[in-house]
């Protein structure tokens, strides 16, 4: 995608391009790659995170720990796969519409509609972020993306290579308007789509979605039934029944025979237990044509998933918008088209896992986390959320992203509010830390990993979920605990003897990141340690992610 000029090419140009050319695929997508900077930066610089503890916050010591990460999203999921790789359940993304109008940002520029490569960069640009997202998928997990017409065909291929074809489960379409726009040039676009793939479509299982009101509403219960509220069901059969040929006698001693050519669905034994059992209705006068009460306690309480979502159960763009207007009052500045909770949730509720970790590279306004806060509040669910965004100014309101949108919408939805018209919101709940993404230079000599360790303890933290430090001592060693298990860090080998004492007194499951110049260490150092579950060398075992990470990405710039 995108002209290139041959003219001025030397012979051995031409040649290597002839060359790279017959190297392609027969079928699939084909777009000229650009480089871009914030994958470029990777080639010289390592990124980690470090924690903004200034916007820490905890209402519940034993619950879910949920993270915000603040920078460029490729960045945050290279970290990502060094803490949470095959640890994620769902990811929900609802990536930039590539437009033309403003919405696709790539080096620093926003991608019009005029330029020539507008498709080969958003394909890049989606590719790598994609690859590095399918690393962090569990074997059962799933992944979903919002998309619109612009780019909905090639990402469909995108994610057939990415994924595999055969993983693919469905293309959601979602009705993102309550009426269509009678202003509109020519057809009222009412739609958008989310293309839904599996990690392993062999292990994926989907739940049943609650039930709607409209479909109850068929219940009723007009003879004051104990069981509750039911409606009628035919009796008559659809085949041949032999022993269905007989005559049921009404309570006012009415006969009634099935109709000319057909027969009752049940055997004479069977329709008097029925009708004892008081589950045959006669009507209210006792002499209308039976029926077989269907009892809503004992249907199955709940229902198969659609590939239409309609916006009446799954929000529309109105209703985000208003939602987020709850929060600032200046928000149609800040995002023209916010998704709506009730989308994020009704995507949710397919995942079986209540306890499920749920990842937003391109989160925006911050729709996901309060999605995910409000469904576990509903269901008792204790779903984790992870939520990736830059803080760039956005739409140019001077509002950035993460810092003064993103946060401080969540802030309140945990905490509580008062909202844009004076209605005190109550708070669900929750706990949040803030990361930011931050560089180290590569690892060239031994001095350099030494200052990767000594940057890596929050990313060493994030990936054991282990936070609350209960022992220090500065260069040298730090324990960290939660509920199940210590994590402890030895930035020095010299002080291994030193850093058993001190954690002698502790009788929790133990694993151990030990600096070590390669990625061995000695295991003599560590065997009388009884709760020990595990040394893992540093920074070893994060340069190996790190490396195996950037040579599938060079090995797949051309998918």
């Amino acid at each position: 995608m995108g002209k290139k000029d041959y003219h001025n090419w030397s012979k051995e140009q031409l040649v290597h391009e002839i060359k790279q050319l017959l190297k392609r695929k027969k079928f699939g997508l084909v777009w000229e790659e650009k480089p871009e900077e914030v994958t470029e930066k990777c080639k010289e610089f390592l990124p980690v995170l470090k924690e903004d503890k200034t916007k820490q916050i905890m209402t519940d010591k034993n619950g879910q720990v949920n993270i915000l990460i603040e920078g460029e999203n490729y960045h945050s999921l290279s970290v990502l796969n060094y803490t949470h790789k095959k640890k994620i359940d769902v990811i929900y993304i609802d990536p930039p519409y590539n437009t033309g109008n403003k919405d696709f940002i790539f080096n620093d520029n926003y991608v019009d509609q005029d330029d020539s490569y507008r498709h080969s960069k958003w394909l890049g640009f989606m590719g790598k972020r994609l690859i590095l997202a399918k690393t962090l998928l569990h074997k059962k997990g799933v992944i979903f993306i919002s998309i619109d017409d612009n780019e909905a065909a090639q990402l469909k291929l995108l994610c057939n290579h990415i994924f595999n074809e055969k993983n693919f489960v469905a293309t959601i379409v979602w009705q993102k308007v309550y009426s269509p726009k009678n202003q509109a040039k020519r057809i009222s676009s009412d739609h958008e789509y989310v293309l839904v793939y599996a990690k392993d479509i062999n292990n994926l299982d989907f739940d049943l979605l609650p039930r709607t009101e409209e479909m109850n509403k068929r219940y009723k219960n007009p003879d004051n039934d104990p069981r509750g509220r039911w409606k009628p069901g035919d009796l008559i059969a659809n085949e041949e029944r032999k022993n269905g040929h007989y005559t049921i006698i009404g309570p006012k001693e009415d006969k009634f025979d099935a109709p000319p050519g057909k027969h009752w669905g049940f055997s004479k034994e069977k329709m008097m237990e029925l009708i004892k059992d008081n589950r045959i209705y006669f009507g209210k006068s006792g002499r209308a044509i039976p029926s077989l009460k269907q009892f809503l306690s004992e249907v199955q309480q709940g229902r198969k998933a659609s590939t239409l979502f309609f916006h009446k159960e799954a929000g529309h763009t109105d209703e985000g918008k208003k939602e987020l207007k709850s929060f600032f009052e200046q928000s149609e500045r800040l995002f023209s088209t916010p998704k709506p909770t009730r989308l994020i949730k009704q995507l949710l509720r397919l995942v079986e896992n209540k306890n499920a970790t749920v990842l937003d590279f391109f989160v925006g306004s911050g729709t996901t986390g309060q999605a995910v806060l409000e469904l576990n509040k509903s269901d008792g669910g204790a779903r984790q959320f992870i939520l990736c965004t830059d803080n760039q100014d956005n739409n140019g309101s001077g509002a950035k992203i993460a810092t003064d949108i993103c946060f401080p919408r969540l802030k309140k939805v945990i905490r509580g509010y008062t909202d844009t018209k004076g209605n005190k919101r109550k708070g669900l709940g929750g706990n949040l830390r803030y990361y930011q993404t931050d560089f180290v230079g590569q690892v060239k000599t031994d001095n350099d990993k030494r200052v990767l360790v000594s940057r890596s303890t929050d990313m060493l933290c994030l990936a054991e979920n282990n936070f609350d430090k209960i022992l220090a001592r500065k260069g040298a060693f730090a324990l960290y605990q939660n509920k199940e298990q210590m994590t402890g860090i030895i930035y020095d080998e010299d002080v291994i003897d030193d850093f058993k004492k001190a954690i002698k007194k502790f009788r929790k499951p133990l694993v151990v990141y030990v600096f070590s110049y390669d990625h061995t260490y000695n295991e003599e150092d560590f065997a009388d340690i009884t709760n020990l579950l595990k040394v893992k060398p540093i920074p070893e075992v994060i340069l190996n992610v790190y490396r195996k990470i950037y040579k599938t990405l060079r090995k797949t710039k051309r998918l």
